[in-house]
């Protein structure tokens, strides 16, 4: 056997070990932004009131003199102030919504009591702000000489590593990934990674948000992955009904504190987080794979040392894109966990693309510890009725096991599973 296979398996072995012998990385502070709000507290209120905050895009960028009819989404309402003026004002959405999510998440762990060598971040997410570019491009394209020279460090994705660890204390170590729509799936399993191996004490996984512009909207409308324009805007999102055409962007944000579950400090917790699964299926494009979704969510219970019939809850992918909703239920199927009770939180507030991972994590652990499953929102006639969905209202659920499925164009499949406190 070649040495690099046989360094691949003892580093794999070793990974197994940790997770096995410490106890699971709990999480103890959400953080979250979407378009009803900033804050646990709207983003639980407008999951289980199912309240429309779809519209059409409206901010520069988004909008082209070409178009018949502006693309359909939900935007952020400003955010907090919490950066100082000047600031501010060298700062992009993308980061000053970051700080607000991370601000509500520092403060619920109190990561203020941690040794800031002792936590690290996680960014996921990259080509955050192609909006901004594109508006720097228009207004300077003419004029290069005039562009601010912060420009020749704030378009790489780590700018966002370097604003968050210069406004709060992090000094353990900060990185930034990408996987497409699964980013912040990918950074969850990183932090679960880094805390369970022991580097840190604390690790704060950020799902970004992803300020696009009219070109990638049009890009995924073309392609048919978006849905279409001329559908009314509270009605064109609907993941896993017969009429679904294709997702709808929503902004968004979240950031979720990972941290170990013998921390002297820990006084909130969660829950816990006991096993999760990073593949590729071999696609460059945006096609789903059914063979990928199965074995990450295979790969994900064998570490939770789970089976699918101990699984109580589903947050699924689930977009809205004919295939993919397709496939991901067929993936379902096989596994045996049309039990389950299963929803799309992105039937409510969008596909917030790389932050989408992580705001669902958040919707996850908020309904657990409410003993609430939100609906499907528009999931009038389903396109598989063997499932046991929540459909037309938010319903009592008490739920011990929940599994998390992301998937990202480029091949990327990931599951994740989270225990109840």
């Amino acid at each position: 056997m070649a040495p690099k296979i046989l360094v691949n398996l003892l580093i794999c072995f070793l990974s197994n070990v940790v997770l096995d012998q410490v106890n699971a990385p709990v999480v103890s502070g959400i953080g979250v932004a979407t378009s009803a709000g900033y804050g646990k507290s709207s983003f639980l209120n407008v999951l289980l009131n199912s309240s429309n905050v779809f519209g059409y895009l409206r901010r520069p960028g988004r909008i082209s003199k070409t178009q018949v009819m502006p693309f359909i989404g939900a935007e952020l309402p400003d955010p907090p102030q919490i950066l100082s003026p000047r600031l501010s004002r060298q700062t992009g959405l993308t980061g000053q919504v970051a700080i607000a999510v991370i601000d509500e998440a520092w403060q619920e762990a109190q990561l203020d009591l941690i040794d800031p060598n002792r936590i690290g971040l996680v960014v996921g997410g990259s080509n955050l702000q192609s909006r901004e570019h594109m508006l720097l491009l228009q207004s300077y394209i003419d004029r290069p000489h005039l562009l601010n020279p912060r420009y020749s460090y704030t378009f790489f994705d780590n700018d966002l590593c370097g604003l968050c660890s210069n406004t709060y204390p992090i000094r353990g170590f900060s990185y930034s990934l990408g996987g497409a729509s699964a980013s912040s799936a990918i950074a969850i399993l990183h932090a679960m990674e880094e805390v369970s191996s022991g580097r840190v004490d604390a690790c704060i996984a950020l799902g970004a948000l992803q300020d696009i512009s009219y070109l990638e909207c049009q890009a995924f409308q073309s392609l048919g992955a978006m849905g279409a324009s001329d559908l009314k805007p509270d009605q064109a999102c609907r993941p896993f009904d017969r009429d679904h055409s294709g997702f709808i962007y929503g902004e968004s944000c979240a950031a979720i504190v990972v941290c170990r579950s013998d921390l002297k400090s820990l006084k909130n917790n969660y829950g816990s987080l006991i096993g999760g699964a990073h593949i590729t299926n071999g696609n460059r494009g945006p096609q789903s794979s059914l063979e990928g979704e199965i074995r990450a969510i295979k790969m994900a219970l064998a570490q939770a040392k789970l089976t699918a019939s101990e699984i109580d809850y589903v947050n699924t992918h689930g977009t809205g894109a004919p295939s993919g909703d397709d496939i991901e239920l067929k993936a379902l199927h096989i596994l045996g966990l049309e039990h389950a009770a299963i929803n799309s939180t992105k039937s409510i507030i969008g596909h917030g693309l790389s932050s989408a991972a992580s705001v669902e994590l958040a919707a996850i652990l908020l309904q657990m510890r409410e003993g609430y499953l939100h609906p499907t929102r528009n999931l009038i006639n389903p396109i598989n009725t063997d499932f046991n969905w929540v459909l037309e209202s938010s319903k009592p659920h008490r739920f011990m096991h929940a599994l998390s499925l992301s998937s990202g164009f480029g091949g990327v499949d990931t599951a994740l599973v989270v225990r109840a406190p």
